[in-house]
């Protein structure tokens, strides 16, 4: 029975660092690494002639019907409600421990994709592309 908790021990510390790991997009270029630390950009809210937004609907506030935004902020990575991590629409990330559907904001070749795993190899979207061809692949992850 000893060696059975020392070796779940193991595959939880295993399975810990793994997700830790997979907290960020590797070739995101919106995360620079730096001598003076990490700088971390966030993609534009649209502007003029675009869809006008309103108060962001708050990450807290019971009000976000849709997929989970996961973005890179200054920070670490946050669960948003938006793509764009206004104040309040944001909240820690629950990605390891927690199943919900997900979509990654990255910088890839300096457009902004939703990606539909933290991985810019995945099912990228055009987050500013006209529709049908900004409509992301969720996963439940």
């Amino acid at each position: 029975m000893k060696h059975v908790r020392h070796f779940a021990a193991a595959l939880l510390a295993i399975a810990t660092a793994a997700s830790v790991h997979a907290q960020h997009v590797k070739g995101n270029e919106a995360v620079v690494e730096g001598t003076g630390g990490k700088k971390v950009e966030r993609p534009q809210i649209p502007g003029k002639g675009q869809v006008a937004k309103g108060p962001p609907c708050k990450a807290d506030g019971g009000c976000h019907p849709g997929p989970w935004f996961m973005v890179e902020t200054d920070e670490g990575l946050r669960e948003c409600t938006e793509p764009y991590a206004r104040a309040g629409a944001c909240r820690a990330s629950t990605y390891g421990s927690q199943k919900l559907y997900r979509l990654w904001v990255v910088k890839s070749k300096g457009t902004w994709l939703q990606c539909q795993l933290p991985d810019v190899a995945s099912k990228c979207v055009d987050m500013f592309a006209r529709p049908p061809h900004n409509l992301p692949f969720p996963a439940n992850q």
